[in-house]
């Protein structure tokens, strides 16, 4: 669907669409990541013209590259594209594979990484044994999630689930103005509105009182929603304030690897996240693309301490600013609350040598008896994820997925309905969302294991991005996800097979455009 000029209210009022922003730095970084790339092929292309031998050694390029992209470690659905582009495109391909298939990081940053797997905070050698007792199929999961996302296990945590985006608010800007000692804000979007506004007010307040105030933004996440010198302005009130991995149009990854992760820590007693960004249709003031089904999660306890330890670590990779989470401490615990819990991050290699993520997704999938419940706003999987939905569909497993029915990117949504055929013939049940576009990102399997945070089931979120999530195990918010999964189920469109009916040519085009997903 395409956005409009302007939003009309559940009231029906009309109002304008929030001020886009278009940067002259943002302008510029674009121009200059074309121009290299450009320039680079340009350069290569003229030399071989003039130099004849210099033919033979492209194509002796060409052959290494692809035995080297063969050989690499990557998913088997992300080497084909390149191959593809390095095979049909001689030159031009070969350049775009060395200006932006490494992901070699700056030594300042290696050296933060190495700083920050130093940061051991929690020895869970007692929970994990806990938890052995309860259940050994867990225990497995949680220790492969903590050993490929260098994370910890935890008790004495409560977490509550905000079906809504609408219901957050209140609650977030209550524990803002309780801070004492520090407030942490990290999201992948802001924007100017009836949601950021208030809380910006709130953290301009608490700099004064002495509170400390850190913030960090995606610097391509606020492309269109920021001013290019936003972090200055807030900086100017006091607020630590940083864009993550800041466009410098240098023709690499940089427009790739960004981070999606959504976090907003208070004393390090209360932390939330979920698929909430801080903009205004995330909490329906503005419709966009229909009603925007969301969720959010508030932590309170000891877990919360996994999340300030991601939050300092990547504040120390953008600003080059070591800060330790001891000097963060204490902790608050609930002694009371039932459950098990693993915050945990996950992102591109080499800051992730596995994709904890996707893995800890697969495991949930993979170790299922009877059911499996999936929300996500994008459905665009790999042969792996696509095989292990459809055989826990063919063992029995009631498998269900929501994806929205009102897109918010068109390609997407056409590349996520290409997956129905196929899952649906295997005993997938696929629901769209009738209302209009669900955010939420939800895993839950039998009544007793869930998966929350930022993920999406997308190759760009797997993958690409820096993510943040929270697995956990016997813990009573699960029956709430549940019940709100099933009553919105009641809502959503069945999508049975040959519901969705396609042309020649809408097949070509999905099929071109699924060799290349896994680099979108």
């Amino acid at each position: 669907m395409k956005e409009k000029t302007a939003f009309r209210q559940p009231d029906g009022t009309r109002v304008k669409r929030p001020r886009r922003h278009i940067s002259p730095r943002y302008t510029l970084a674009v121009f200059l990541t074309l121009f290299e790339t450009v320039a680079a092929m340009a350069l290569v292309v003229v030399a071989i013209y003039f130099v004849n031998w210099l033919a033979y050694v492209e194509l002796f390029a060409q052959l290494v590259v692809s035995i080297a992209i063969v050989n690499t470690k990557a998913n088997p659905d992300y080497k084909i594209p390149w191959l593809v582009i390095v095979l049909v495109l001689p030159v031009a391909g070969i350049m775009i594979y060395f200006l932006y298939y490494s992901r070699k990081l700056p030594n300042h940053i290696l050296r933060q990484l190495e700083n920050a797997h130093e940061m051991q905070i929690k020895d869970d050698t007692a929970e994990m044994a806990e938890l052995e007792k309860r259940s050994v199929t867990y225990l497995q999961q949680a220790r492969q999630i903590c050993r490929q996302a260098d994370s910890h296990l935890y008790r004495n945590t409560e977490a509550r689930y905000y079906a809504l985006g609408d219901y957050v608010p209140a609650d977030m800007m209550a524990d803002l103005r309780a801070a004492q000692r520090y407030i942490f804000v990290y999201y992948f979007t802001i924007e100017e509105g009836e949601f950021w506004n208030p809380i910006l007010e709130i953290l301009k307040e608490k700099v004064k009182a002495g509170v400390e105030v850190r913030l960090i933004y995606d610097d391509v996440g606020c492309f269109l929603t920021l001013p290019g010198n936003y972090y200055k302005k807030l900086r100017g009130w006091g607020i630590h304030a940083t864009p993550f991995a800041k466009l410098r149009g240098i023709a690499n990854n940089e427009f790739n690897n960004r981070s999606h992760r959504k976090m907003l820590i208070v004393d390090g007693k209360v932390a939330y996240t979920g698929g909430v960004n801080l903009q205004d249709r995330y909490i329906n003031r503005h419709r966009v693309y229909g009603h925007w089904k969301d969720s959010v999660f508030r932590i309170r306890g000891e877990a919360v301490k996994e999340m300030v330890r991601m939050f300092l670590v990547d504040y120390s990779l953008t600003t080059n600013e070591t800060l330790k989470p001891e000097d963060y401490g204490p902790f608050e615990e609930v002694p009371q609350a039932e459950g098990f819990f693993i915050p945990f991050g996950s992102g591109p290699r080499p800051v992730y040598e596995s994709h904890a993520a996707k893995a800890a997704i697969l495991n949930m999938v993979n170790m299922a008896k009877r059911y499996v419940f999936i929300t996500t706003p994008y459905l665009v999987i790999d042969q792996v994820m696509t095989e292990a939905l459809e055989n826990a569909a063919v063992r029995g497993v009631d498998v269900r997925i929501i994806t929205p029915h009102i897109p918010d990117k068109k390609l997407v949504f056409s590349m996520t309905q290409s997956w129905y055929g196929r899952l649906i013939e295997q005993g997938v049940h696929i629901y769209e969302y009738e209302p209009g576009f669900i955010h939420a990102k939800l895993y839950i399997a039998d009544d007793e294991v869930g998966i929350v945070g930022t993920v999406n089931l997308d190759y760009r979120s797997l993958v690409h991005h820096f993510e943040n999530s929270v697995w956990f195990y016997d813990a009573p918010m699960l029956q709430d996800i549940k019940e709100d999964f099933l009553q919105t189920q009641k809502i959503c469109i069945s999508i049975e097979k040959g519901t969705i009916k396609e042309t020649l040519f809408r097949r070509f085009i999905r099929a071109v455009f699924r060799i290349f997903a896994p680099l979108m």
